[in-house]
């Protein structure tokens, strides 16, 4: 049972906007927060008692290059079973019926034809936001462009994405994280989920692609860092592979897909929940 000390860290952000706050959540790797929410107009971050330092965060955040300010306060959180939170929040998740992704803790569930078995982990994702539902469906989509290819899951998280993947018969399949923890969280999945031979995880950032090149390539991260990296995941891509990317709304799909064409990227198709978006681009 994790029954630690917390400390709740509020982070106001002026002027808010969902997108504000994921950038700031991004620029905040070098803080060991291990959760994040999110709530008008703060982005709150939780982090065990023993790991935080108001001076550390004080630097981060005056380091920031961003078009917003934050201010921030922190409350200490009493002990409480946070297995159990998690165990009550936490509810399983059926893709087009075909993919279910669930904790550890729930039992006698009705398989589908794809099942992903993760421990939840508070900052990585668990398969609930809208983009990480996309992203699996348009996987199940493309299942025989999967069978057999080379795929590069990068802001991997949990690993929903690359273990979808390897047990779609995926030949191999690579995640890349910039939080270590995350990192960490995405091999220990692989391997309860039975495919670790099949998935490896790296921690860093884009520059890291150029260890090989890729068949398939999966990006479900905030607007700003795709725009500056969509370059980089067209040059890691083979000719003819598949780019699928999320993370943004719909009224920033011209942007991305301007982006894209110019590196050498065809625009495929596009997809949308509550206006969040997908896009599939193939390399020319």
């Amino acid at each position: 049972m994790n029954s630690q000390e917390y400390i709740e860290v509020s982070m106001k952000i002026t002027p808010f906007s969902d997108e504000n706050a994921e950038i700031l959540m991004a620029e905040l790797d070098e803080v060991p927060f291990e959760s994040f929410t999110v709530e008008e107009p703060c982005l709150k971050g939780f982090i065990p008692k023993d790991l935080y330092s108001a001076q550390m965060l004080k630097i981060v955040l005056s380091g920031l290059d961003t078009a917003f300010d934050v201010e921030f306060n922190a409350t200490l959180i009493p002990p409480c079973n946070w297995n159990a939170v998690w165990e009550e929040q936490f509810t399983p998740i059926v893709v087009d019926r075909k993919c279910t992704v669930k904790a550890t803790f729930h039992k006698g569930l009705k398989k589908t034809r794809f099942n992903i078995t993760i421990d939840p982990k508070m900052a990585f994702g668990t398969g609930h936001h809208q983009t990480t539902y996309m992203m699996c469906r348009a996987l199940l989509e493309n299942e025989a462009a999967v069978k057999g290819r080379v795929v590069m899951d990068m802001g991997c998280g949990t690993a929903i994405l690359a273990i979808l993947a390897a047990k779609m018969g995926a030949a191999h399949t690579y995640g890349i994280d910039i939080d270590a923890v995350a990192a960490v969280s995405a091999f220990d999945n692989a391997r309860l989920n039975r495919v670790s031979r099949h998935v490896e995880t790296y921690c860093g950032d884009a520059s890291l692609l150029q260890m090989g090149k890729y068949d398939i390539l999966l990006a479900n991260i905030n607007r700003n860092i795709l725009l500056e990296d969509i370059p980089t995941y067209s040059r890691s891509l083979k000719k003819g592979g598949l780019l699928f990317v999320s993370g943004f709304y719909t009224e920033d799909m011209t942007m991305i897909t301007s982006v894209a064409e110019n590196a050498g990227l065809r625009f495929e198709s596009s997809d949308s929940m509550d206006n969040w978006c997908c896009v599939k681009f193939s390399k020319i």
